[in-house]
């Protein structure tokens, strides 16, 4: 690329708001660009989500320069030199020039200052140490326009200063690396990864967690996850993989871009894990999941497995006494598995069609309801108690039995059959 780049043409860039809010913090000598994610992100297509602005204004006079000019400002990071201004309903993190000048792998004390390459120096990538002007010119201190342009992923400066700085920096290297890399990765960032990556044990499980399924959420993680396992990395933080294996991951991605599944980074996650309950259950507790995140484990790891000659009526009982989730989830990784071997199997190919067929009637499929409650059995003159509930779960299992075909009328019968008169 060019010296002269320009991301003039970006819709998001000629927003009233945000240009009005680039103007106030530039005037008086001032200067005030947008930095990091969005610059990358425009210069390689991709959607723009969050804009941050850096600027050689102090956190005090952001605010009042923000604040005279009718927007609402609140304080989210000001101690790092970080205000958020919200213009037009957009939230923009707005943070003063930087440079850190002490660091514990975790948490860095910053000083202000007014040195533009200081500040593009601090960041972690070359592509994420670009700046653009209101006008759209962008300022490249760092190499990031090559990198960007080679879709090539470096550190800035040092590897393994850039590290020791937040070790949360070597997942951040592969989930970029998965999300905007091409080929093989940058040969020194990675040395430096493996080398000092026992100091991710100094991260909180959340930041951890937070990067992995960041990166799980790329469009094709596979080849990031052969390289962090390569390099250790991968059982570092994620030990349960270990001897499982990701060669799912690959078929999984596939099956996902061919059948136009959306992207979820759980089925991922469960693709290169065992299907061991107790081992998943400790795995959640340690890296904190989400009630909503370990339950879906739970109920994939403890689900049965679904054979691809399955007739549907099986299937039905299987989804009506089971978690349909899970059993979504356990066919669609079989159909992916059965995929990638059908490339030279036959019997495979026959595997994925039964698997395809089954996924396809799942989503289909509408739970039926059970037709006799508790208080028709009440009417045959049975009273509330163990036996009643028993006789409840007989019924329910003649009428799945059945194929879910057996009336209400006929249960009742049953039941009247069963109990006996009634005195």
């Amino acid at each position: 690329m060019s010296d002269q780049v320009s991301i003039a043409g970006c819709d998001w860039l000629a927003q009233a708001d945000l240009q009005r809010l680039l103007s106030v913090l530039s005037e008086g000598g001032e200067q005030a660009r947008i930095a990091g994610g969005a610059v990358r992100n425009a210069l390689l297509g991709q959607m723009v989500a969050d804009i941050d602005i850096a600027t050689t204004t102090v956190p005090q006079e952001t605010m009042k320069r923000a604040i005279a000019a009718g927007f609402k400002v609140a304080p989210t990071g000001i101690d790092h030199g970080t205000v958020t201004v919200i213009a037009g309903g957009t939230p923009f993190e707005v943070t003063t020039l930087r440079a850190d000048i002490e660091t514990d792998g975790r948490h860095a004390s910053v000083v202000f200052g007014r040195d533009w390459k200081a500040d593009a120096e601090r960041r972690d990538f070359t592509i994420n140490g670009l700046y653009a002007k209101a006008d759209g010119t962008v300022i490249d201190l760092v190499g990031g326009l090559a990198d960007i342009k080679a879709r090539q992923l470096r550190f800035i400066g040092d590897p393994q200063a850039r590290i020791r700085e937040d070790y949360l920096r070597i997942l951040r290297f592969f989930r970029f690396f998965a999300w905007y890399g091409h080929g093989r990765p940058d040969a020194e960032g990675l040395k430096a990864c493996v080398q000092l990556k026992d100091g991710l044990d100094r991260l909180s499980v959340e930041r951890v967690w937070a990067e992995l399924k960041k990166l799980l959420s790329a469009p094709d993680p596979s080849r990031a996850l052969l390289w962090m396992r390569q390099a250790g990395v991968l059982s570092h933080v994620l030990p349960e993989s270990e001897k499982w294996g990701i060669d799912s991951i690959h078929g999984l991605v596939r099956a996902q871009m061919d059948l136009d599944w959306p992207i979820d980074a759980m089925l991922r996650l469960e693709s290169i894990l065992p299907p061991d309950a107790a081992r998943l259950k400790d795995m959640a507790k340690r890296l904190r999941l989400s009630r909503a995140q370990t339950e879906r484990l739970q109920n994939w790891a403890l689900a049965p497995s679904v054979r691809p000659d399955t007739s549907e009526r099986a299937l039905s009982r299987q989804l009506y006494t089971g978690n349909v989730e899970a059993i979504t989830d356990r066919l669609r990784l079989a159909l992916s598995a059965a995929r990638a071997r059908a490339v030279g199997d036959d019997k495979a190919l026959v595997e994925a069609g039964g698997y395809f067929r089954q996924l396809r009637f799942v989503q289909g499929w509408d739970r039926p309801d059970f037709p006799v409650k508790g208080a028709d059995l009440k009417g045959l003159g049975l009273v509330a108690g163990p036996k009643l509930g028993a006789l409840l779960k007989q019924l329910e299992q003649e009428w799945i039995d059945s194929n879910f075909m057996l009336g209400r009328e006929a249960l009742l019968a049953r039941a009247a059959e069963v109990t006996g008169p009634q005195t």
